[in-house]
């Protein structure tokens, strides 16, 4: 439909089309992990958070609730964390944002308004708490990673719930999105 309609009002105009298979991130691994159940992914999230050596990492939440919520108890539990999203002092934000990619924060606990736009040459792992409500957005979440030809790692934590939405973004994206290996630190 949009071809025919560039034929009627453009001479000789110039055609790109990017199929959706080509849209997945080269570079980029990508993993799930099964999470019974929403309440056990923080457990979950440690573990990996021990089990990993992070240079720099974004975890993605859905909501700023939940950014904060997630940011209290990662820190209660002891472990250095930062968080950014729309609610906070533009002023904050700046100043975490300057902290993480000058590397004095190395895990950024977010929302989608970090999704687009941010490149930090160090970030090598890219965590979905929560899968993104808008598949579109998962290609931007997981793009943060991997960037200027590093290796980078996406693992999306998923409960009985959200399978169909990952479905939704294979199919979408044209991927496969395996479990994720016991190796994995191997990987990143």
């Amino acid at each position: 439909e949009a071809l025919d309609l560039t034929q009627k009002f453009m001479r000789d105009p110039a055609i790109i089309l990017v199929k959706r298979d080509e849209l997945t991130l080269d570079g980029i691994k990508q993993f799930y992990i099964a999470v019974e159940r929403e309440e056990w992914k923080l457990d979950t999230l440690c573990d990996l958070y021990e089990t990993l050596t992070i240079t720099q990492a974004i975890i993605y939440c859905n909501t700023r609730r939940k950014v904060d919520w997630l940011t209290e108890k990662m820190q209660s539990r002891d472990f250095t964390v930062s968080a950014t999203h729309g609610d906070m002092d533009m002023r904050d934000r700046e100043l975490i944002m300057k902290e993480f990619r000058s590397g004095s924060t190395r895990v950024l606990i977010t929302t989608d308004m970090l999704a687009r736009g941010i490149d930090v040459q160090q970030v090598s792992l890219v965590i979905n708490y929560d899968l993104p409500t808008n598949r579109e957005n998962y290609i931007h979440r997981i793009g943060r990673s991997g960037r200027f030809g590093r290796k980078g790692v996406a693992i999306n934590f998923l409960t009985a719930g959200d399978v169909r939405y990952m479905k939704d973004i294979e199919d979408f994206y044209n991927t496969q999105i395996a479990e994720m290996p016991m190796n994995v630190a191997d990987l990143i």
